[in-house]
């Protein structure tokens, strides 16, 4: 049989068997998406608190000296941008989903 008349054959076959699962594609992209933002933000929340306690420690520890207390305040600079990435993270990503909601929702 030739190639041609064989792919005209099955392709329909294969829309009409695969259409459904297609417009539920959306919804399931969203949700997957909503759950690499989640396991995203709680990775990010844990190396932030990590990263404060370290600071924290740095700063209890330094007794004044002040090359440890410069790395001490080096450490808690570098908490604070962490924390304010994740914070920025997480809204731009909701403000996202707001301005492309339709997509996101499948309508």
């Amino acid at each position: 049989m030739n190639k041609k008349i064989l792919y005209f054959l099955i392709l329909p076959v294969a829309v009409v068997l695969f259409l459904p699962f297609s417009a539920n594609a959306v919804q399931e992209i969203s949700a997957m998406i909503d759950g690499v933002k989640n396991v995203a933000v709680a990775i990010g929340t844990a190396l932030v608190v990590i990263g404060w306690v370290i600071a924290g420690i740095l700063y209890l520890t330094s007794a004044g000296d002040p090359g440890k207390t410069g790395t001490a305040k080096k450490a808690m600079i570098a908490a604070i941008i962490g924390t304010v990435l994740v914070i920025l993270a997480q809204s731009g990503y909701e403000a996202l989903k707001g301005i492309l909601g339709n997509v996101f929702e499948g309508k």
